[in-house]
């Protein structure tokens, strides 16, 4: 129990913000920062690709058991455990002295980055019924699409005005700030406690789940063909099936899969998975474009894709009056039809192409997608038990967790493989293409998303069909 009482309704979102907005952030900003830690360090480009995929492959390792800490010790230990693990490590990288020991403390900022979401998204639907959650969603969805426009920005002046160091250094007050909170105020809330630990579950899940990550997020550096990629998907594809068909038939699995049987959460969480990857590879795309092929400045680049966190905060604010009235449905499908046209308009982008007729796109960009978060998010959890919500989060974010690593990787394979010499910069054409395929992503999205179904529909049971009213007949004729 917490020494001094404030409404936890204030203070799990406050903490889910602070969780959420920091490991967004720190994932961003760290890229900005690998050229100067490339030069300090002399290395070469396969040192540099290891300290960044190092973060996803140790989130894959960790993700599959938060569910069950969070059940069996409670979302405050953990989670502030985790948060104090994540700072320290910040800290680690910031005085890393060499390329190895950065590896290291990036792969324990990736460990601990693994337990904070989970945890602290369980918390909060565990603290909102499911019509509070509609009101705070309009807080949820900022730390999503505020960081990713803020940390280009913010990085590219600490490098240039410090050093790359503090890029890790930045996590320190905001993390140090998040526990003490935590430590005063947050409650140790928690459900029955779950049942014995699945170790094979764990082995097999932990394994599946890395070794994806690594293939997808290192694919197009080292070539799709190549025996560590191939070997490192395929195995990951064997052992993603084992752990699917053990985990379904244990009565008490680490990962709750058959959760995904829920018509609503299964479809939720698909367009999570293919949804994502047109807006994380927007975002990726734009200060490629903007630098690369137009030759805009860092600063000019980041305030050229700020307007997106723009357009979403617009939509949001009327999105959340919109879903009871609707449901998620026509919201999510516009918003992805949205974001399938404005993609489609960006691919008319050029070398003459205005720098407020980029941000103008971008705009539109958000406003497409702040109607994609929120109620995908808000009808994910919406027909979930709430003893079920940990399990439940913990699957959301490994799905996440794959499609926001296979929207860069589908994009740099996309440049790379139109690309005719290998030091050369991509073609136009080839951020052309990109777009008309993120695009293409969208649409696909959009339409299976019109397949969803109303909350109070899904949680409902089918209806018995009725026998044919044949005595009105045969006393009638």
């Amino acid at each position: 129990m917490s020494r001094y009482r404030i409404s936890q309704r204030l203070v799990v979102p406050v903490m889910f913000v602070a969780t959420l907005f920091l490991v967004v952030m720190d994932g961003a900003i760290t890229t900005v920062a690998l050229p100067s830690i490339a030069r300090q360090f002399h290395t070469q480009a396969a040192g540099i690709d290891s300290v960044v995929v190092v973060y996803p492959v140790c989130v894959g390792l960790i993700i599959p058991v938060s569910g069950w800490l969070g059940d069996r010790f409670g979302g405050k230990p953990v989670l502030l455990g985790a948060m104090g693990l994540f700072t320290l490590s910040s800290a680690l990288c910031g005085l890393a002295g060499g390329i190895g020991q950065l590896v290291v403390f990036r792969g324990l900022q990736g460990l601990s980055g693994g337990l904070l979401t989970p945890v602290v998204g369980a918390m909060l639907f565990r603290t909102f019924t499911a019509e509070e959650r509609l009101r705070a969603s309009r807080v949820m969805t900022l730390p999503q699409q505020v960081a990713p426009s803020v940390a280009p920005m913010l990085g590219g002046f600490l490098v240039d005005s410090f050093s790359w160091r503090w890029v890790f250094y930045v996590n320190l007050p905001f993390g140090a700030a998040a526990v003490l909170f935590g430590l005063l105020f947050l409650e140790n809330s928690r459900e029955e406690a779950p049942g014995r630990f699945d170790v094979a579950g764990l082995l097999l899940s932990a394994s599946a789940i890395s070794l994806l990550m690594f293939g997808v997020c290192d694919g197009a550096q080292r070539g799709w063909s190549s025996p560590a990629i191939a070997g490192s998907l395929a195995a990951g594809a064997v052992l993603l099936a084992a752990t699917i068909a053990v985990e379904l038939r244990r009565a008490e699995p680490l990962l709750r899969l058959r959760l995904l049987r829920n018509p609503l959460f299964r479809g939720t969480n698909v367009v999570n998975l293919i949804g994502l990857i047109p807006f994380m590879g927007a975002m990726y795309m734009a200060p490629l474009f903007l630098q690369e092929a137009q030759g805009v400045s860092a600063l000019e680049s980041g305030t050229s894709t700020f307007t997106e966190a723009i357009g979403v905060l617009l939509t949001v604010q009327l999105v959340s009056r919109l879903y009871e009235r609707t449901g998620p449905r026509p919201i999510i499908a516009g918003g992805l039809f949205c974001v399938a046209a404005v993609l489609a308009v960006m691919s008319t982008c050029d070398l003459h192409t205005s720098l407020w007729t980029f941000r103008l796109y971008m705009f539109l960009l958000g406003l497409g997608m702040g109607a994609v978060f929120m109620p995908t998010t808000v009808a994910s959890f919406s027909t979930i038990a709430k003893s079920d919500v940990g399990q439940a989060s913990t699957v959301s974010s490994v799905i996440r967790q794959l499609s926001m690593a296979m929207a860069p990787a589908l994009v740099a394979t996309l440049l790379l493989s139109t690309t005719t010499a290998p030091a050369a910069e991509p073609p136009l054409s080839s951020y052309r293409t990109v777009y008309l395929v993120l695009s293409a992503l969208a649409l696909l999205s959009a339409l299976h998303a019109l397949t969803l179904r109303r909350p109070d529909d899904a949680a409902r049971p089918p209806r018995r069909p009725s026998l044919p009213r044949l005595h009105n007949r045969a006393t009638s004729g």
